[in-house]
């Protein structure tokens, strides 16, 4: 079983820049929203696949099918591989929601919800020396009372019921204090959470690879 962190934030939050100290000779990178990586010198660590097939370690696409295709194939066919990342599941959805935008009634949404959780669900299938990392943005609810909750942006009535979050052991929630960027760890009104005495602090540094060391000892 391989080891499944979900990172979830707004928007500038630094999701992405959180994987900025990852290996990339060890590193998958799955770039679903087509927009490059958000770090000077990036494109000299990550390789495009379509020009390098054997060695490429950065692909773009957001389609939930053939990301799950890559993700068994590099588990069974590249073993320097150890970390794959997938940023962000929120253009996975839109990619499948845009495609049938013209299509109507409740079987889409079924389609929908299937196809993300048959994709999260074979990154808990991998080899045991996997880190499969999935990045997500996030939504903020406030009830009448004003109290607010903060979770995973879905697509769809049928991946709310799901509750994504709940198929992984260890949910961050990136965020932005005071000009700081850091990884919630535990829930304080939100749906994070890691593995009890992985972390001492509710708040660390926004950096994957600490994360990972620390997981490695779960």
């Amino acid at each position: 079983m391989s080891r499944m962190i979900l990172v979830m934030g707004e928007s500038g939050s630094g999701k992405t820049t959180s994987m900025r100290n990852l290996d990339p000779k060890s590193t998958f990178y799955i770039d679903c929203d087509k927009k490059g990586l958000s770090w000077k010198g990036w494109r000299k660590q990550y390789i495009p696949t379509e020009k390098d097939k054997q060695n490429g370690n950065y692909w773009a696409s957001s389609n939930a099918s053939a990301i799950t295709q890559i993700m068994v194939k590099i588990s069974a066919e590249k073993p320097q591989i150890k970390t794959i990342v997938i940023d962000t599941l929120n253009w996975v959805m839109i990619d499948d929601e845009f495609k049938r935008m013209k299509e109507k009634g409740y079987d889409k949404w079924q389609d929908l919800a299937f196809s993300v959780k048959e994709m999260v669900a074979m990154g808990q299938q991998l080899r045991e020396d996997l880190t499969v990392i999935f990045t997500a943005h996030t939504q903020t609810e406030r009830d009448d009372s004003g109290f607010a909750f903060t979770r995973m942006k879905t697509s769809g009535k049928k991946l709310d019921k799901i509750s994504i979050e709940s198929m992984f052991t260890t949910v961050l929630l990136a965020k932005c204090v005071d000009g700081k960027y850091l990884f919630e760890t535990q829930s304080n009104n939100s749906t994070a959470k890691s593995p009890m005495g992985a972390f001492e602090e509710k708040e660390i540094k926004n950096d994957i690879t600490k994360v990972i060391k620390a997981l490695e000892e779960f």
